[in-house]
């Protein structure tokens, strides 16, 4: 029963923790992955001054209308490169709330005082070790202009803008090589006065996005792309789920392996109660009767240790969730403790886990109660 119970606490805490890293990890992307993203199909910009996209602009239902230009460049800083994503955003970005939490060092802010500013990730920080504090010394963007490869000099090829920067983020690998800049200051260094490269879309609580997605899907035809957050992401998607099964795996065995102790533990009761089994045998019980003793122990054990385990695995989290007793080991502003996030789903899948165990287990040892029972009898 202890083993039962070890084993359900353990399955149903450590399913809640990986709900609780999805929850968090999808939040920090959120804030760079929109609800809905229009890309074109082909080539790597568009002009967005259309008249539907003008009447999408002005929905009523859209919370944030953000307008990206995005390219690689070549960014330096005390004479050291990295070749990066530099990432233009109207102003519409800064309606979210959240990019406060993601930020590391100083502040999320874009213009002030009438200057420009970039916010950078934590890998562009790492790797040219840029000094936030230090505004006099800005870092330089270097992009190709129009007639790259046609002058003797190349670096006469590049344009190139000074930029100072404002704060540090940190999300995820797949974002931390950006460097946020006001849309304006893209344009003037890619020379694109007009085209952006997607257009990222926030919906107000309520909106059904699946008929959003359907609608705009029509109006603008096949030449654009419309993602969902989750087809943005597919692979980190995957990925979250893939190990939330392969942990689920591993500690459905290990239950396995507890539970079917129980017929170790069932069969050294049938040969401790064999004459009491014959004498019940010779009051009239049937097999069906003995069996059914046996049955109903080894359910008894496992249910009750897993109700037990079950609600010793939820007050676990619930101390997890106030006061964040365990710690992640390291010093991260996004993280600090494990995350936990309880689910329906999980007490169902952990019961039902349990509950085929225990009726396989409990089956099999019922059946070794009534093995050579007319021996037991003739031996009496």
């Amino acid at each position: 029963m202890f083993g039962v119970l070890i084993g359900s606490a353990a399955l149903l805490i450590i399913l809640s923790v990986f709900n609780g890293f999805e929850v968090t990890i999808l939040s920090l992307y959120s804030n760079f992955s929109p609800e809905i993203k229009i890309e074109p199909r082909v080539g790597k910009t568009f002009d967005p001054n259309t008249a539907y996209f003008n009447s999408l602009r002005k929905d009523g239902h859209v919370l944030s209308f953000t307008e990206i230009l995005q390219e690689k460049a070549l960014i330096k800083y005390d004479d050291k490169p990295f070749i990066g994503v530099v990432e233009g955003v109207s102003d519409d970005f800064l309606k979210n709330r959240l990019l406060d939490s993601i930020v590391q060092i100083g502040s999320f802010s874009l213009k002030s005082n009438g200057q420009d500013y970039a916010v950078i990730g934590s890998e562009v920080q790492n790797v040219l070790g840029i000094n936030v504090r230090d505004q006099t010394a800005g870092m330089e963007i270097y992009s190709p202009g129009h007639d790259a490869g046609s002058s003797s000099n190349p670096m006469s090829a590049f344009n190139v803008r000074a930029i100072p920067t404002s704060g540090v983020f940190a999300v995820g690998q797949d974002f931390d090589n950006l460097v946020i800049a006001p849309l304006s200051f893209v344009r003037s260094l890619l020379n694109q006065p007009e085209d952006v490269s997607s257009l990222d879309i926030n919906y107000k609580k309520g909106t059904d996005l699946d008929a959003v997605q359907e609608t705009i899907k029509k109006q603008i035809g096949k030449e654009f792309t419309v993602k969902t957050r989750r087809e943005q992401n597919t692979e980190l998607y995957k990925t979250l789920n893939y190990e939330r099964w392969f942990i689920f795996m591993i500690l459905a065995f290990v239950l396995i392996i507890a539970i079917f102790n129980i017929i170790g533990s069932l069969t050294m009761l049938v040969m401790d109660k064999k004459k009491d089994i014959a004498i019940l045998t010779s009051l009239g019980a049937g097999k069906r009767l003995i069996q059914g003793i046996f049955f109903f122990e080894g359910m008894m054990i496992c249910f009750i240790g897993c109700i037990t385990g079950i609600v010793l695995g939820v007050g676990f989290c619930i101390l997890q969730q106030r006061f964040g007793l365990v710690k992640m080991g390291s010093k991260l502003s996004v993280i600090d403790a494990y995350p936990v996030s309880l689910r329906f789903s999980d007490f169902v899948l952990v019961f039902l886990t349990v509950s085929i165990i225990a009726i396989i287990a409990s089956g099999i040892s019922a059946r070794l109660s009534v093995k050579g029972l007319n021996d037991i009898k003739q031996d009496l």
